[in-house]
């Protein structure tokens, strides 16, 4: 009896241990693989720091082997002492006290495998700075000799590092979710779980000899930092005409900006202020009344490369030297003066309406300062100034204008700034250089002022009515438009304006100069351009375009023209045809050559007198880079599982033999 009693209870235990794996099953029944996968592992949103070489060495992030990185998520602050490698959550408050830790501790750096910075706008406005570029950037390239002044009070100059683990910005949702799971491994210190996140990120420039420019140029692990520039004249120049070319204003802009994290390259203040007053500058003009018969020619240009050691204004300077079909109908001898727009997203901080006009001479350019002061005048905005920079300035702020003054030292130049001695950005080369950092009234004011002061010069000193200085005004809405194209995932590169020109290839904008892809052109293939210079070039285009006498035209065959152009070709496929000389300029390290699809390093040229201080940049080759989360089990648990597993097989060796035995008295009762 008490054998049945036994043999009955362990077969109910069998069933219902059986019927518990049905029903989990059924709860977690999967469709697919990829099923599977979502429910095993979270994909985590964000923005990586990437590896960048130059001629003498590496900076930026990677994996430290060829292998992915797993390792619990942890928080900084409360990681005082780590006995595990692990990857740190911080806050961007902490950020520069995590790296100095790293520097200073190296017991503490050996666990630390890689790195998440949450994101969020809340800590902004309470941060004192955060700058990781240098206090003078991009000093060895100044005309002049003062690299510890400091016009970036902020600047740390961790960007410029190497870092042999991956540092990841998280997005805001992200940032959310893996808060959480930090919480959540600190609650688990006696649990068998952990949740960890795992980087994929191997950058193909860990192959061994390749760890500067030259080297992985030559074994193509890498490609040279650059793109496309672009320059466009108002009106246009008639290059086959027999009259006598007028001098030249050269108004120029950057729309490319640099940060710690890639794809996060915003630089609201520094530099897209300037970009976006020089396009509202562009319009106002081409409305206003008289300009064809301006005494001097306006051409305005947008480098791309600057913040990697100027490559776009010197790539357009060597240019001109060899008179290029990319500047063809530009003479560097006729350009008479430069007026640079840099950042002036900020002009109207603190309720202190006032800009700041850095010379390159005091006397060279006093035509450009008394322009400036009566376009003030006319505004009749008494709020508004404009105020030399102090004396006691060593020279030019960081600025395209120090190429043309390395060029040729005695340029008349003047760098419009929304600060004096130093940057009034907290969040230089940052990316919380964001449109919270700027104002558009100021970016309005200031392209009202170049505007007027632009139609002032070019008259060349001949008495203007009011009335023609008063038909120049700044749209005020393309402004705010242009600020949501150009600084903003929504609308973003999606918005109207854009699209009026251009199929954006994504919607949020990244002002990150990118590599040189294919063979540089003056005429590149448009997948080979990004999404900003495209819409640039097409804007510029338009702006300062005269209709085409064959309108009906399908472009780009059909615009076969003297001086025509195809505008808008990419949003219909067919676009319009004209009048217009805008021209894309490639722009990269002047030590550089691309012959037989490959790139190599020139030797230094004496006359290229900022190429000795050239880097050469270079970013290596990756594919897509992913970060996830997911849970594993402790080892212990692993045991625990492995002896539960014998003990259940043991059991079932035994609940067998008592099962046969009892079938075996039975059937002999019968």
């Amino acid at each position: 009896m008490d054998d049945t009693k036994l043999f009955v209870f362990l077969l109910c235990f069998i069933a219902q241990f059986c019927l518990s794996i049905s029903a989990s099953d059924q709860v977690n029944s999967f469709q697919s693989v990829p099923d599977l996968e979502k429910s095993m592992y979270m994909a985590i949103d964000g923005y990586p720091c990437v590896r960048l070489l130059n001629l003498s060495g590496e900076i930026g992030c990677s994996n430290p082997g060829r292998a992915n990185i797993v390792a619990p998520v942890a928080r900084f602050k409360t990681a005082n002492k780590l006995v595990e490698p692990s990857a740190l959550m911080v806050s961007i408050d902490q950020f520069e006290e995590l790296f100095g830790r790293l520097s200073n501790d190296a017991d503490f750096s050996r666990h630390v495998v890689g790195i998440l910075v949450e994101s969020g706008s809340q800590l902004q406005n309470g941060l004192k700075g955060f700058s990781p570029d240098k206090k003078f950037p991009q000093a060895e390239f100044a005309p002049y000799r003062s690299g510890s002044f400091e016009w970036n009070p902020t600047g740390s100059g961790l960007m410029w590092k190497a870092y042999n683990f991956p540092v990841f910005l998280l997005s805001n949702s992200s940032t959310s979710a893996l808060q959480e799971i930090a919480l959540r491994n600190e609650k688990r210190k006696k649990s068998y779980t952990v949740d960890v996140a795992d980087f994929n990120l191997v950058m193909q420039t860990t192959k061994s000899g390749t760890r500067d420019s030259e080297s992985c140029l030559r074994e193509q692990t890498c490609l040279p930092l650059g793109g496309y520039s672009v320059w466009s004249a108002l009106p246009p120049i008639a290059i086959s005409s027999s009259e006598k070319a007028k001098p030249v204003i050269l108004i120029v802009a950057s729309m490319d900006t640099a940060s710690f994290f890639r794809d996060k390259s915003i630089g609201a203040d520094s530099p897209i202020s300037g970009l976006i007053s020089l396009l509202a500058v562009v319009d106002a003009l081409s409305r206003a009344d008289g300009v064809k018969g301006l005494d001097k020619q306006l051409v305005f240009a947008v480098f791309t490369g600057e913040a990697w050691g100027y490559l776009g204004s010197r790539r357009f300077l060597l240019e001109l030297d060899q008179h290029s079909d990319a500047v063809s109908g530009l003479d560097l001898a006729l350009i008479e003066t430069v007026l640079e727009i840099g950042s002036v997203g900020k002009g109207f901080a603190q309720d202190d309406k006032t800009f700041f006009a850095h010379s390159t001479s005091e006397t060279a350019t006093n035509g450009m300062l008394s322009a400036i002061q009566d376009a003030l005048g006319s505004l009749n905005n008494q709020s508004i100034k404009v105020s030399r920079a102090s004396k006691s300035n060593p020279g030019l702020p960081p600025s395209s204008l120090m190429s043309f003054l390395k060029k040729n030292p005695k340029t008349s130049g003047v760098v419009l700034e929304d600060f004096d001695t130093a940057f009034t950005n907290k969040f230089y080369h940052s990316h919380l250089d964001d449109l919270l950092n700027i104002n558009s009234s100021a970016i309005v004011a200031a392209a009202s002022v170049v505007a007027r002061s632009l139609y002032i010069l070019a008259s060349d000193k001949k008495e203007i009515k009011t009335s023609a200085l008063n038909t120049i005004n700044i749209n005020a809405s393309l402004v705010e438009e242009l600020l949501g194209c150009l600084l903003s995932c929504e609308p973003g590169l999606s918005c109207e304006l854009v699209n009026r020109y251009i199929a954006p290839s994504a919607s949020c904008p990244s002002h990150y100069v990118g590599v040189v892809l294919g063979e540089p052109s003056s005429q590149p293939y448009p997948g080979n351009v990004g999404d900003v210079p495209r819409f640039v070039w097409n804007f510029l285009a338009d702006k300062t375009a005269i209709p085409s006498k064959n309108m009906s035209s399908a472009c780009p065959k059909g615009c076969s023209g003297t001086g025509e152009v195809c505008v808008k070709a990419e949003t219909d496929g067919k676009g319009v045809c004209v009048i217009s000389t805008t021209r894309y300029v490639p722009a990269y390290s002047t030590r550089l050559k691309y012959e037989s699809d490959t790139w190599g390093v020139l030797p230094h040229n004496s006359s290229d007198t900022m190429g000795e201080a050239d880097p050469v940049w270079t970013e290596s080759n990756w594919e897509t880079i992913k970060l996830r989360v997911y849970t594993v089990q402790d080892t212990r648990f692993d045991t625990w599982v492995l002896l539960l597993g014998i003990t259940v097989t043991v059991l079932s060796y035994i609940i067998t033999a008592m099962a046969k035995a009892f079938i075996t008295k039975a059937l002999k009762r019968d």
